[in-house]
């Protein structure tokens, strides 16, 4: 599974090298996007997919959901159903701070039978440009499903277009560690 991100890494910085560099495009942080993401859960041998949008309703408020389908390795299956909202704060030029709250459902199926639980998650962090055609998230996530978690999100999207963005993303500290890529559409 590692080899695939490290191919994936490169394949994004050959495309990168060879976009047109005369100049860059002009990228703001638009709350209008929808997200694929191929994630794999590290400690779980698992992996599937995730499907994220997010709109903006104007006056720093936002609505997001999501839809994420894995499977692990001993015939296990994972959905989770994601939908809330959020307020974003423009704290200067390039950078906000995003504080999201959302209902989470998820449901696992196994051999021996299915769960299903429902809570909240919680989210707090920042998301900024570090160049104007690289931007890098991070933030603070509390979920509390069946028992409590929290764990920490580390990304970064390099973006080719105005609208399409691809990179990576990492989640460390809950119950797995999860390692993510994919690509956004921003629909400005």
């Amino acid at each position: 599974m590692k080899t695939i991100y490290g191919l994936a890494v490169i394949c994004l910085f050959h495309s990168a090298a060879n976009a047109q560099t005369n100049a860059a495009p002009a990228v703001d942080l638009s709350y209008t996007y929808g997200e694929l993401r191929f994630v794999d859960y590290d400690d779980n041998g698992g992996d599937g997919f995730r499907f994220n949008g997010s709109y903006d309703l104007g006056n720093n408020w936002i609505i997001l959901g999501g839809l994420t389908s894995a499977d692990f390795n001993s015939n296990v299956d994972l959905t989770i159903f994601e939908i809330g909202g959020g307020y974003v704060w423009n704290y200067r030029p390039d950078w906000d701070i995003v504080a999201t709250g959302r209902f989470v459902n998820a449901d696992v199926d196994t051999p021996g039978g299915s769960s299903d639980e429902s809570g909240i998650a919680l989210s707090g962090g920042m998301r900024g440009l570090l160049a104007p055609q690289f931007e890098v998230r991070g933030s603070v996530n509390y979920i509390n499903l069946d028992d409590s978690d929290v764990y920490l999100e580390v990304a970064g999207d390099y973006y080719f277009t105005r609208q399409f963005s691809a990179g990576l993303s990492v989640e460390l500290g809950g119950d797995s560690d999860l390692i993510s890529i994919g690509a956004r559409y921003y629909f400005r």
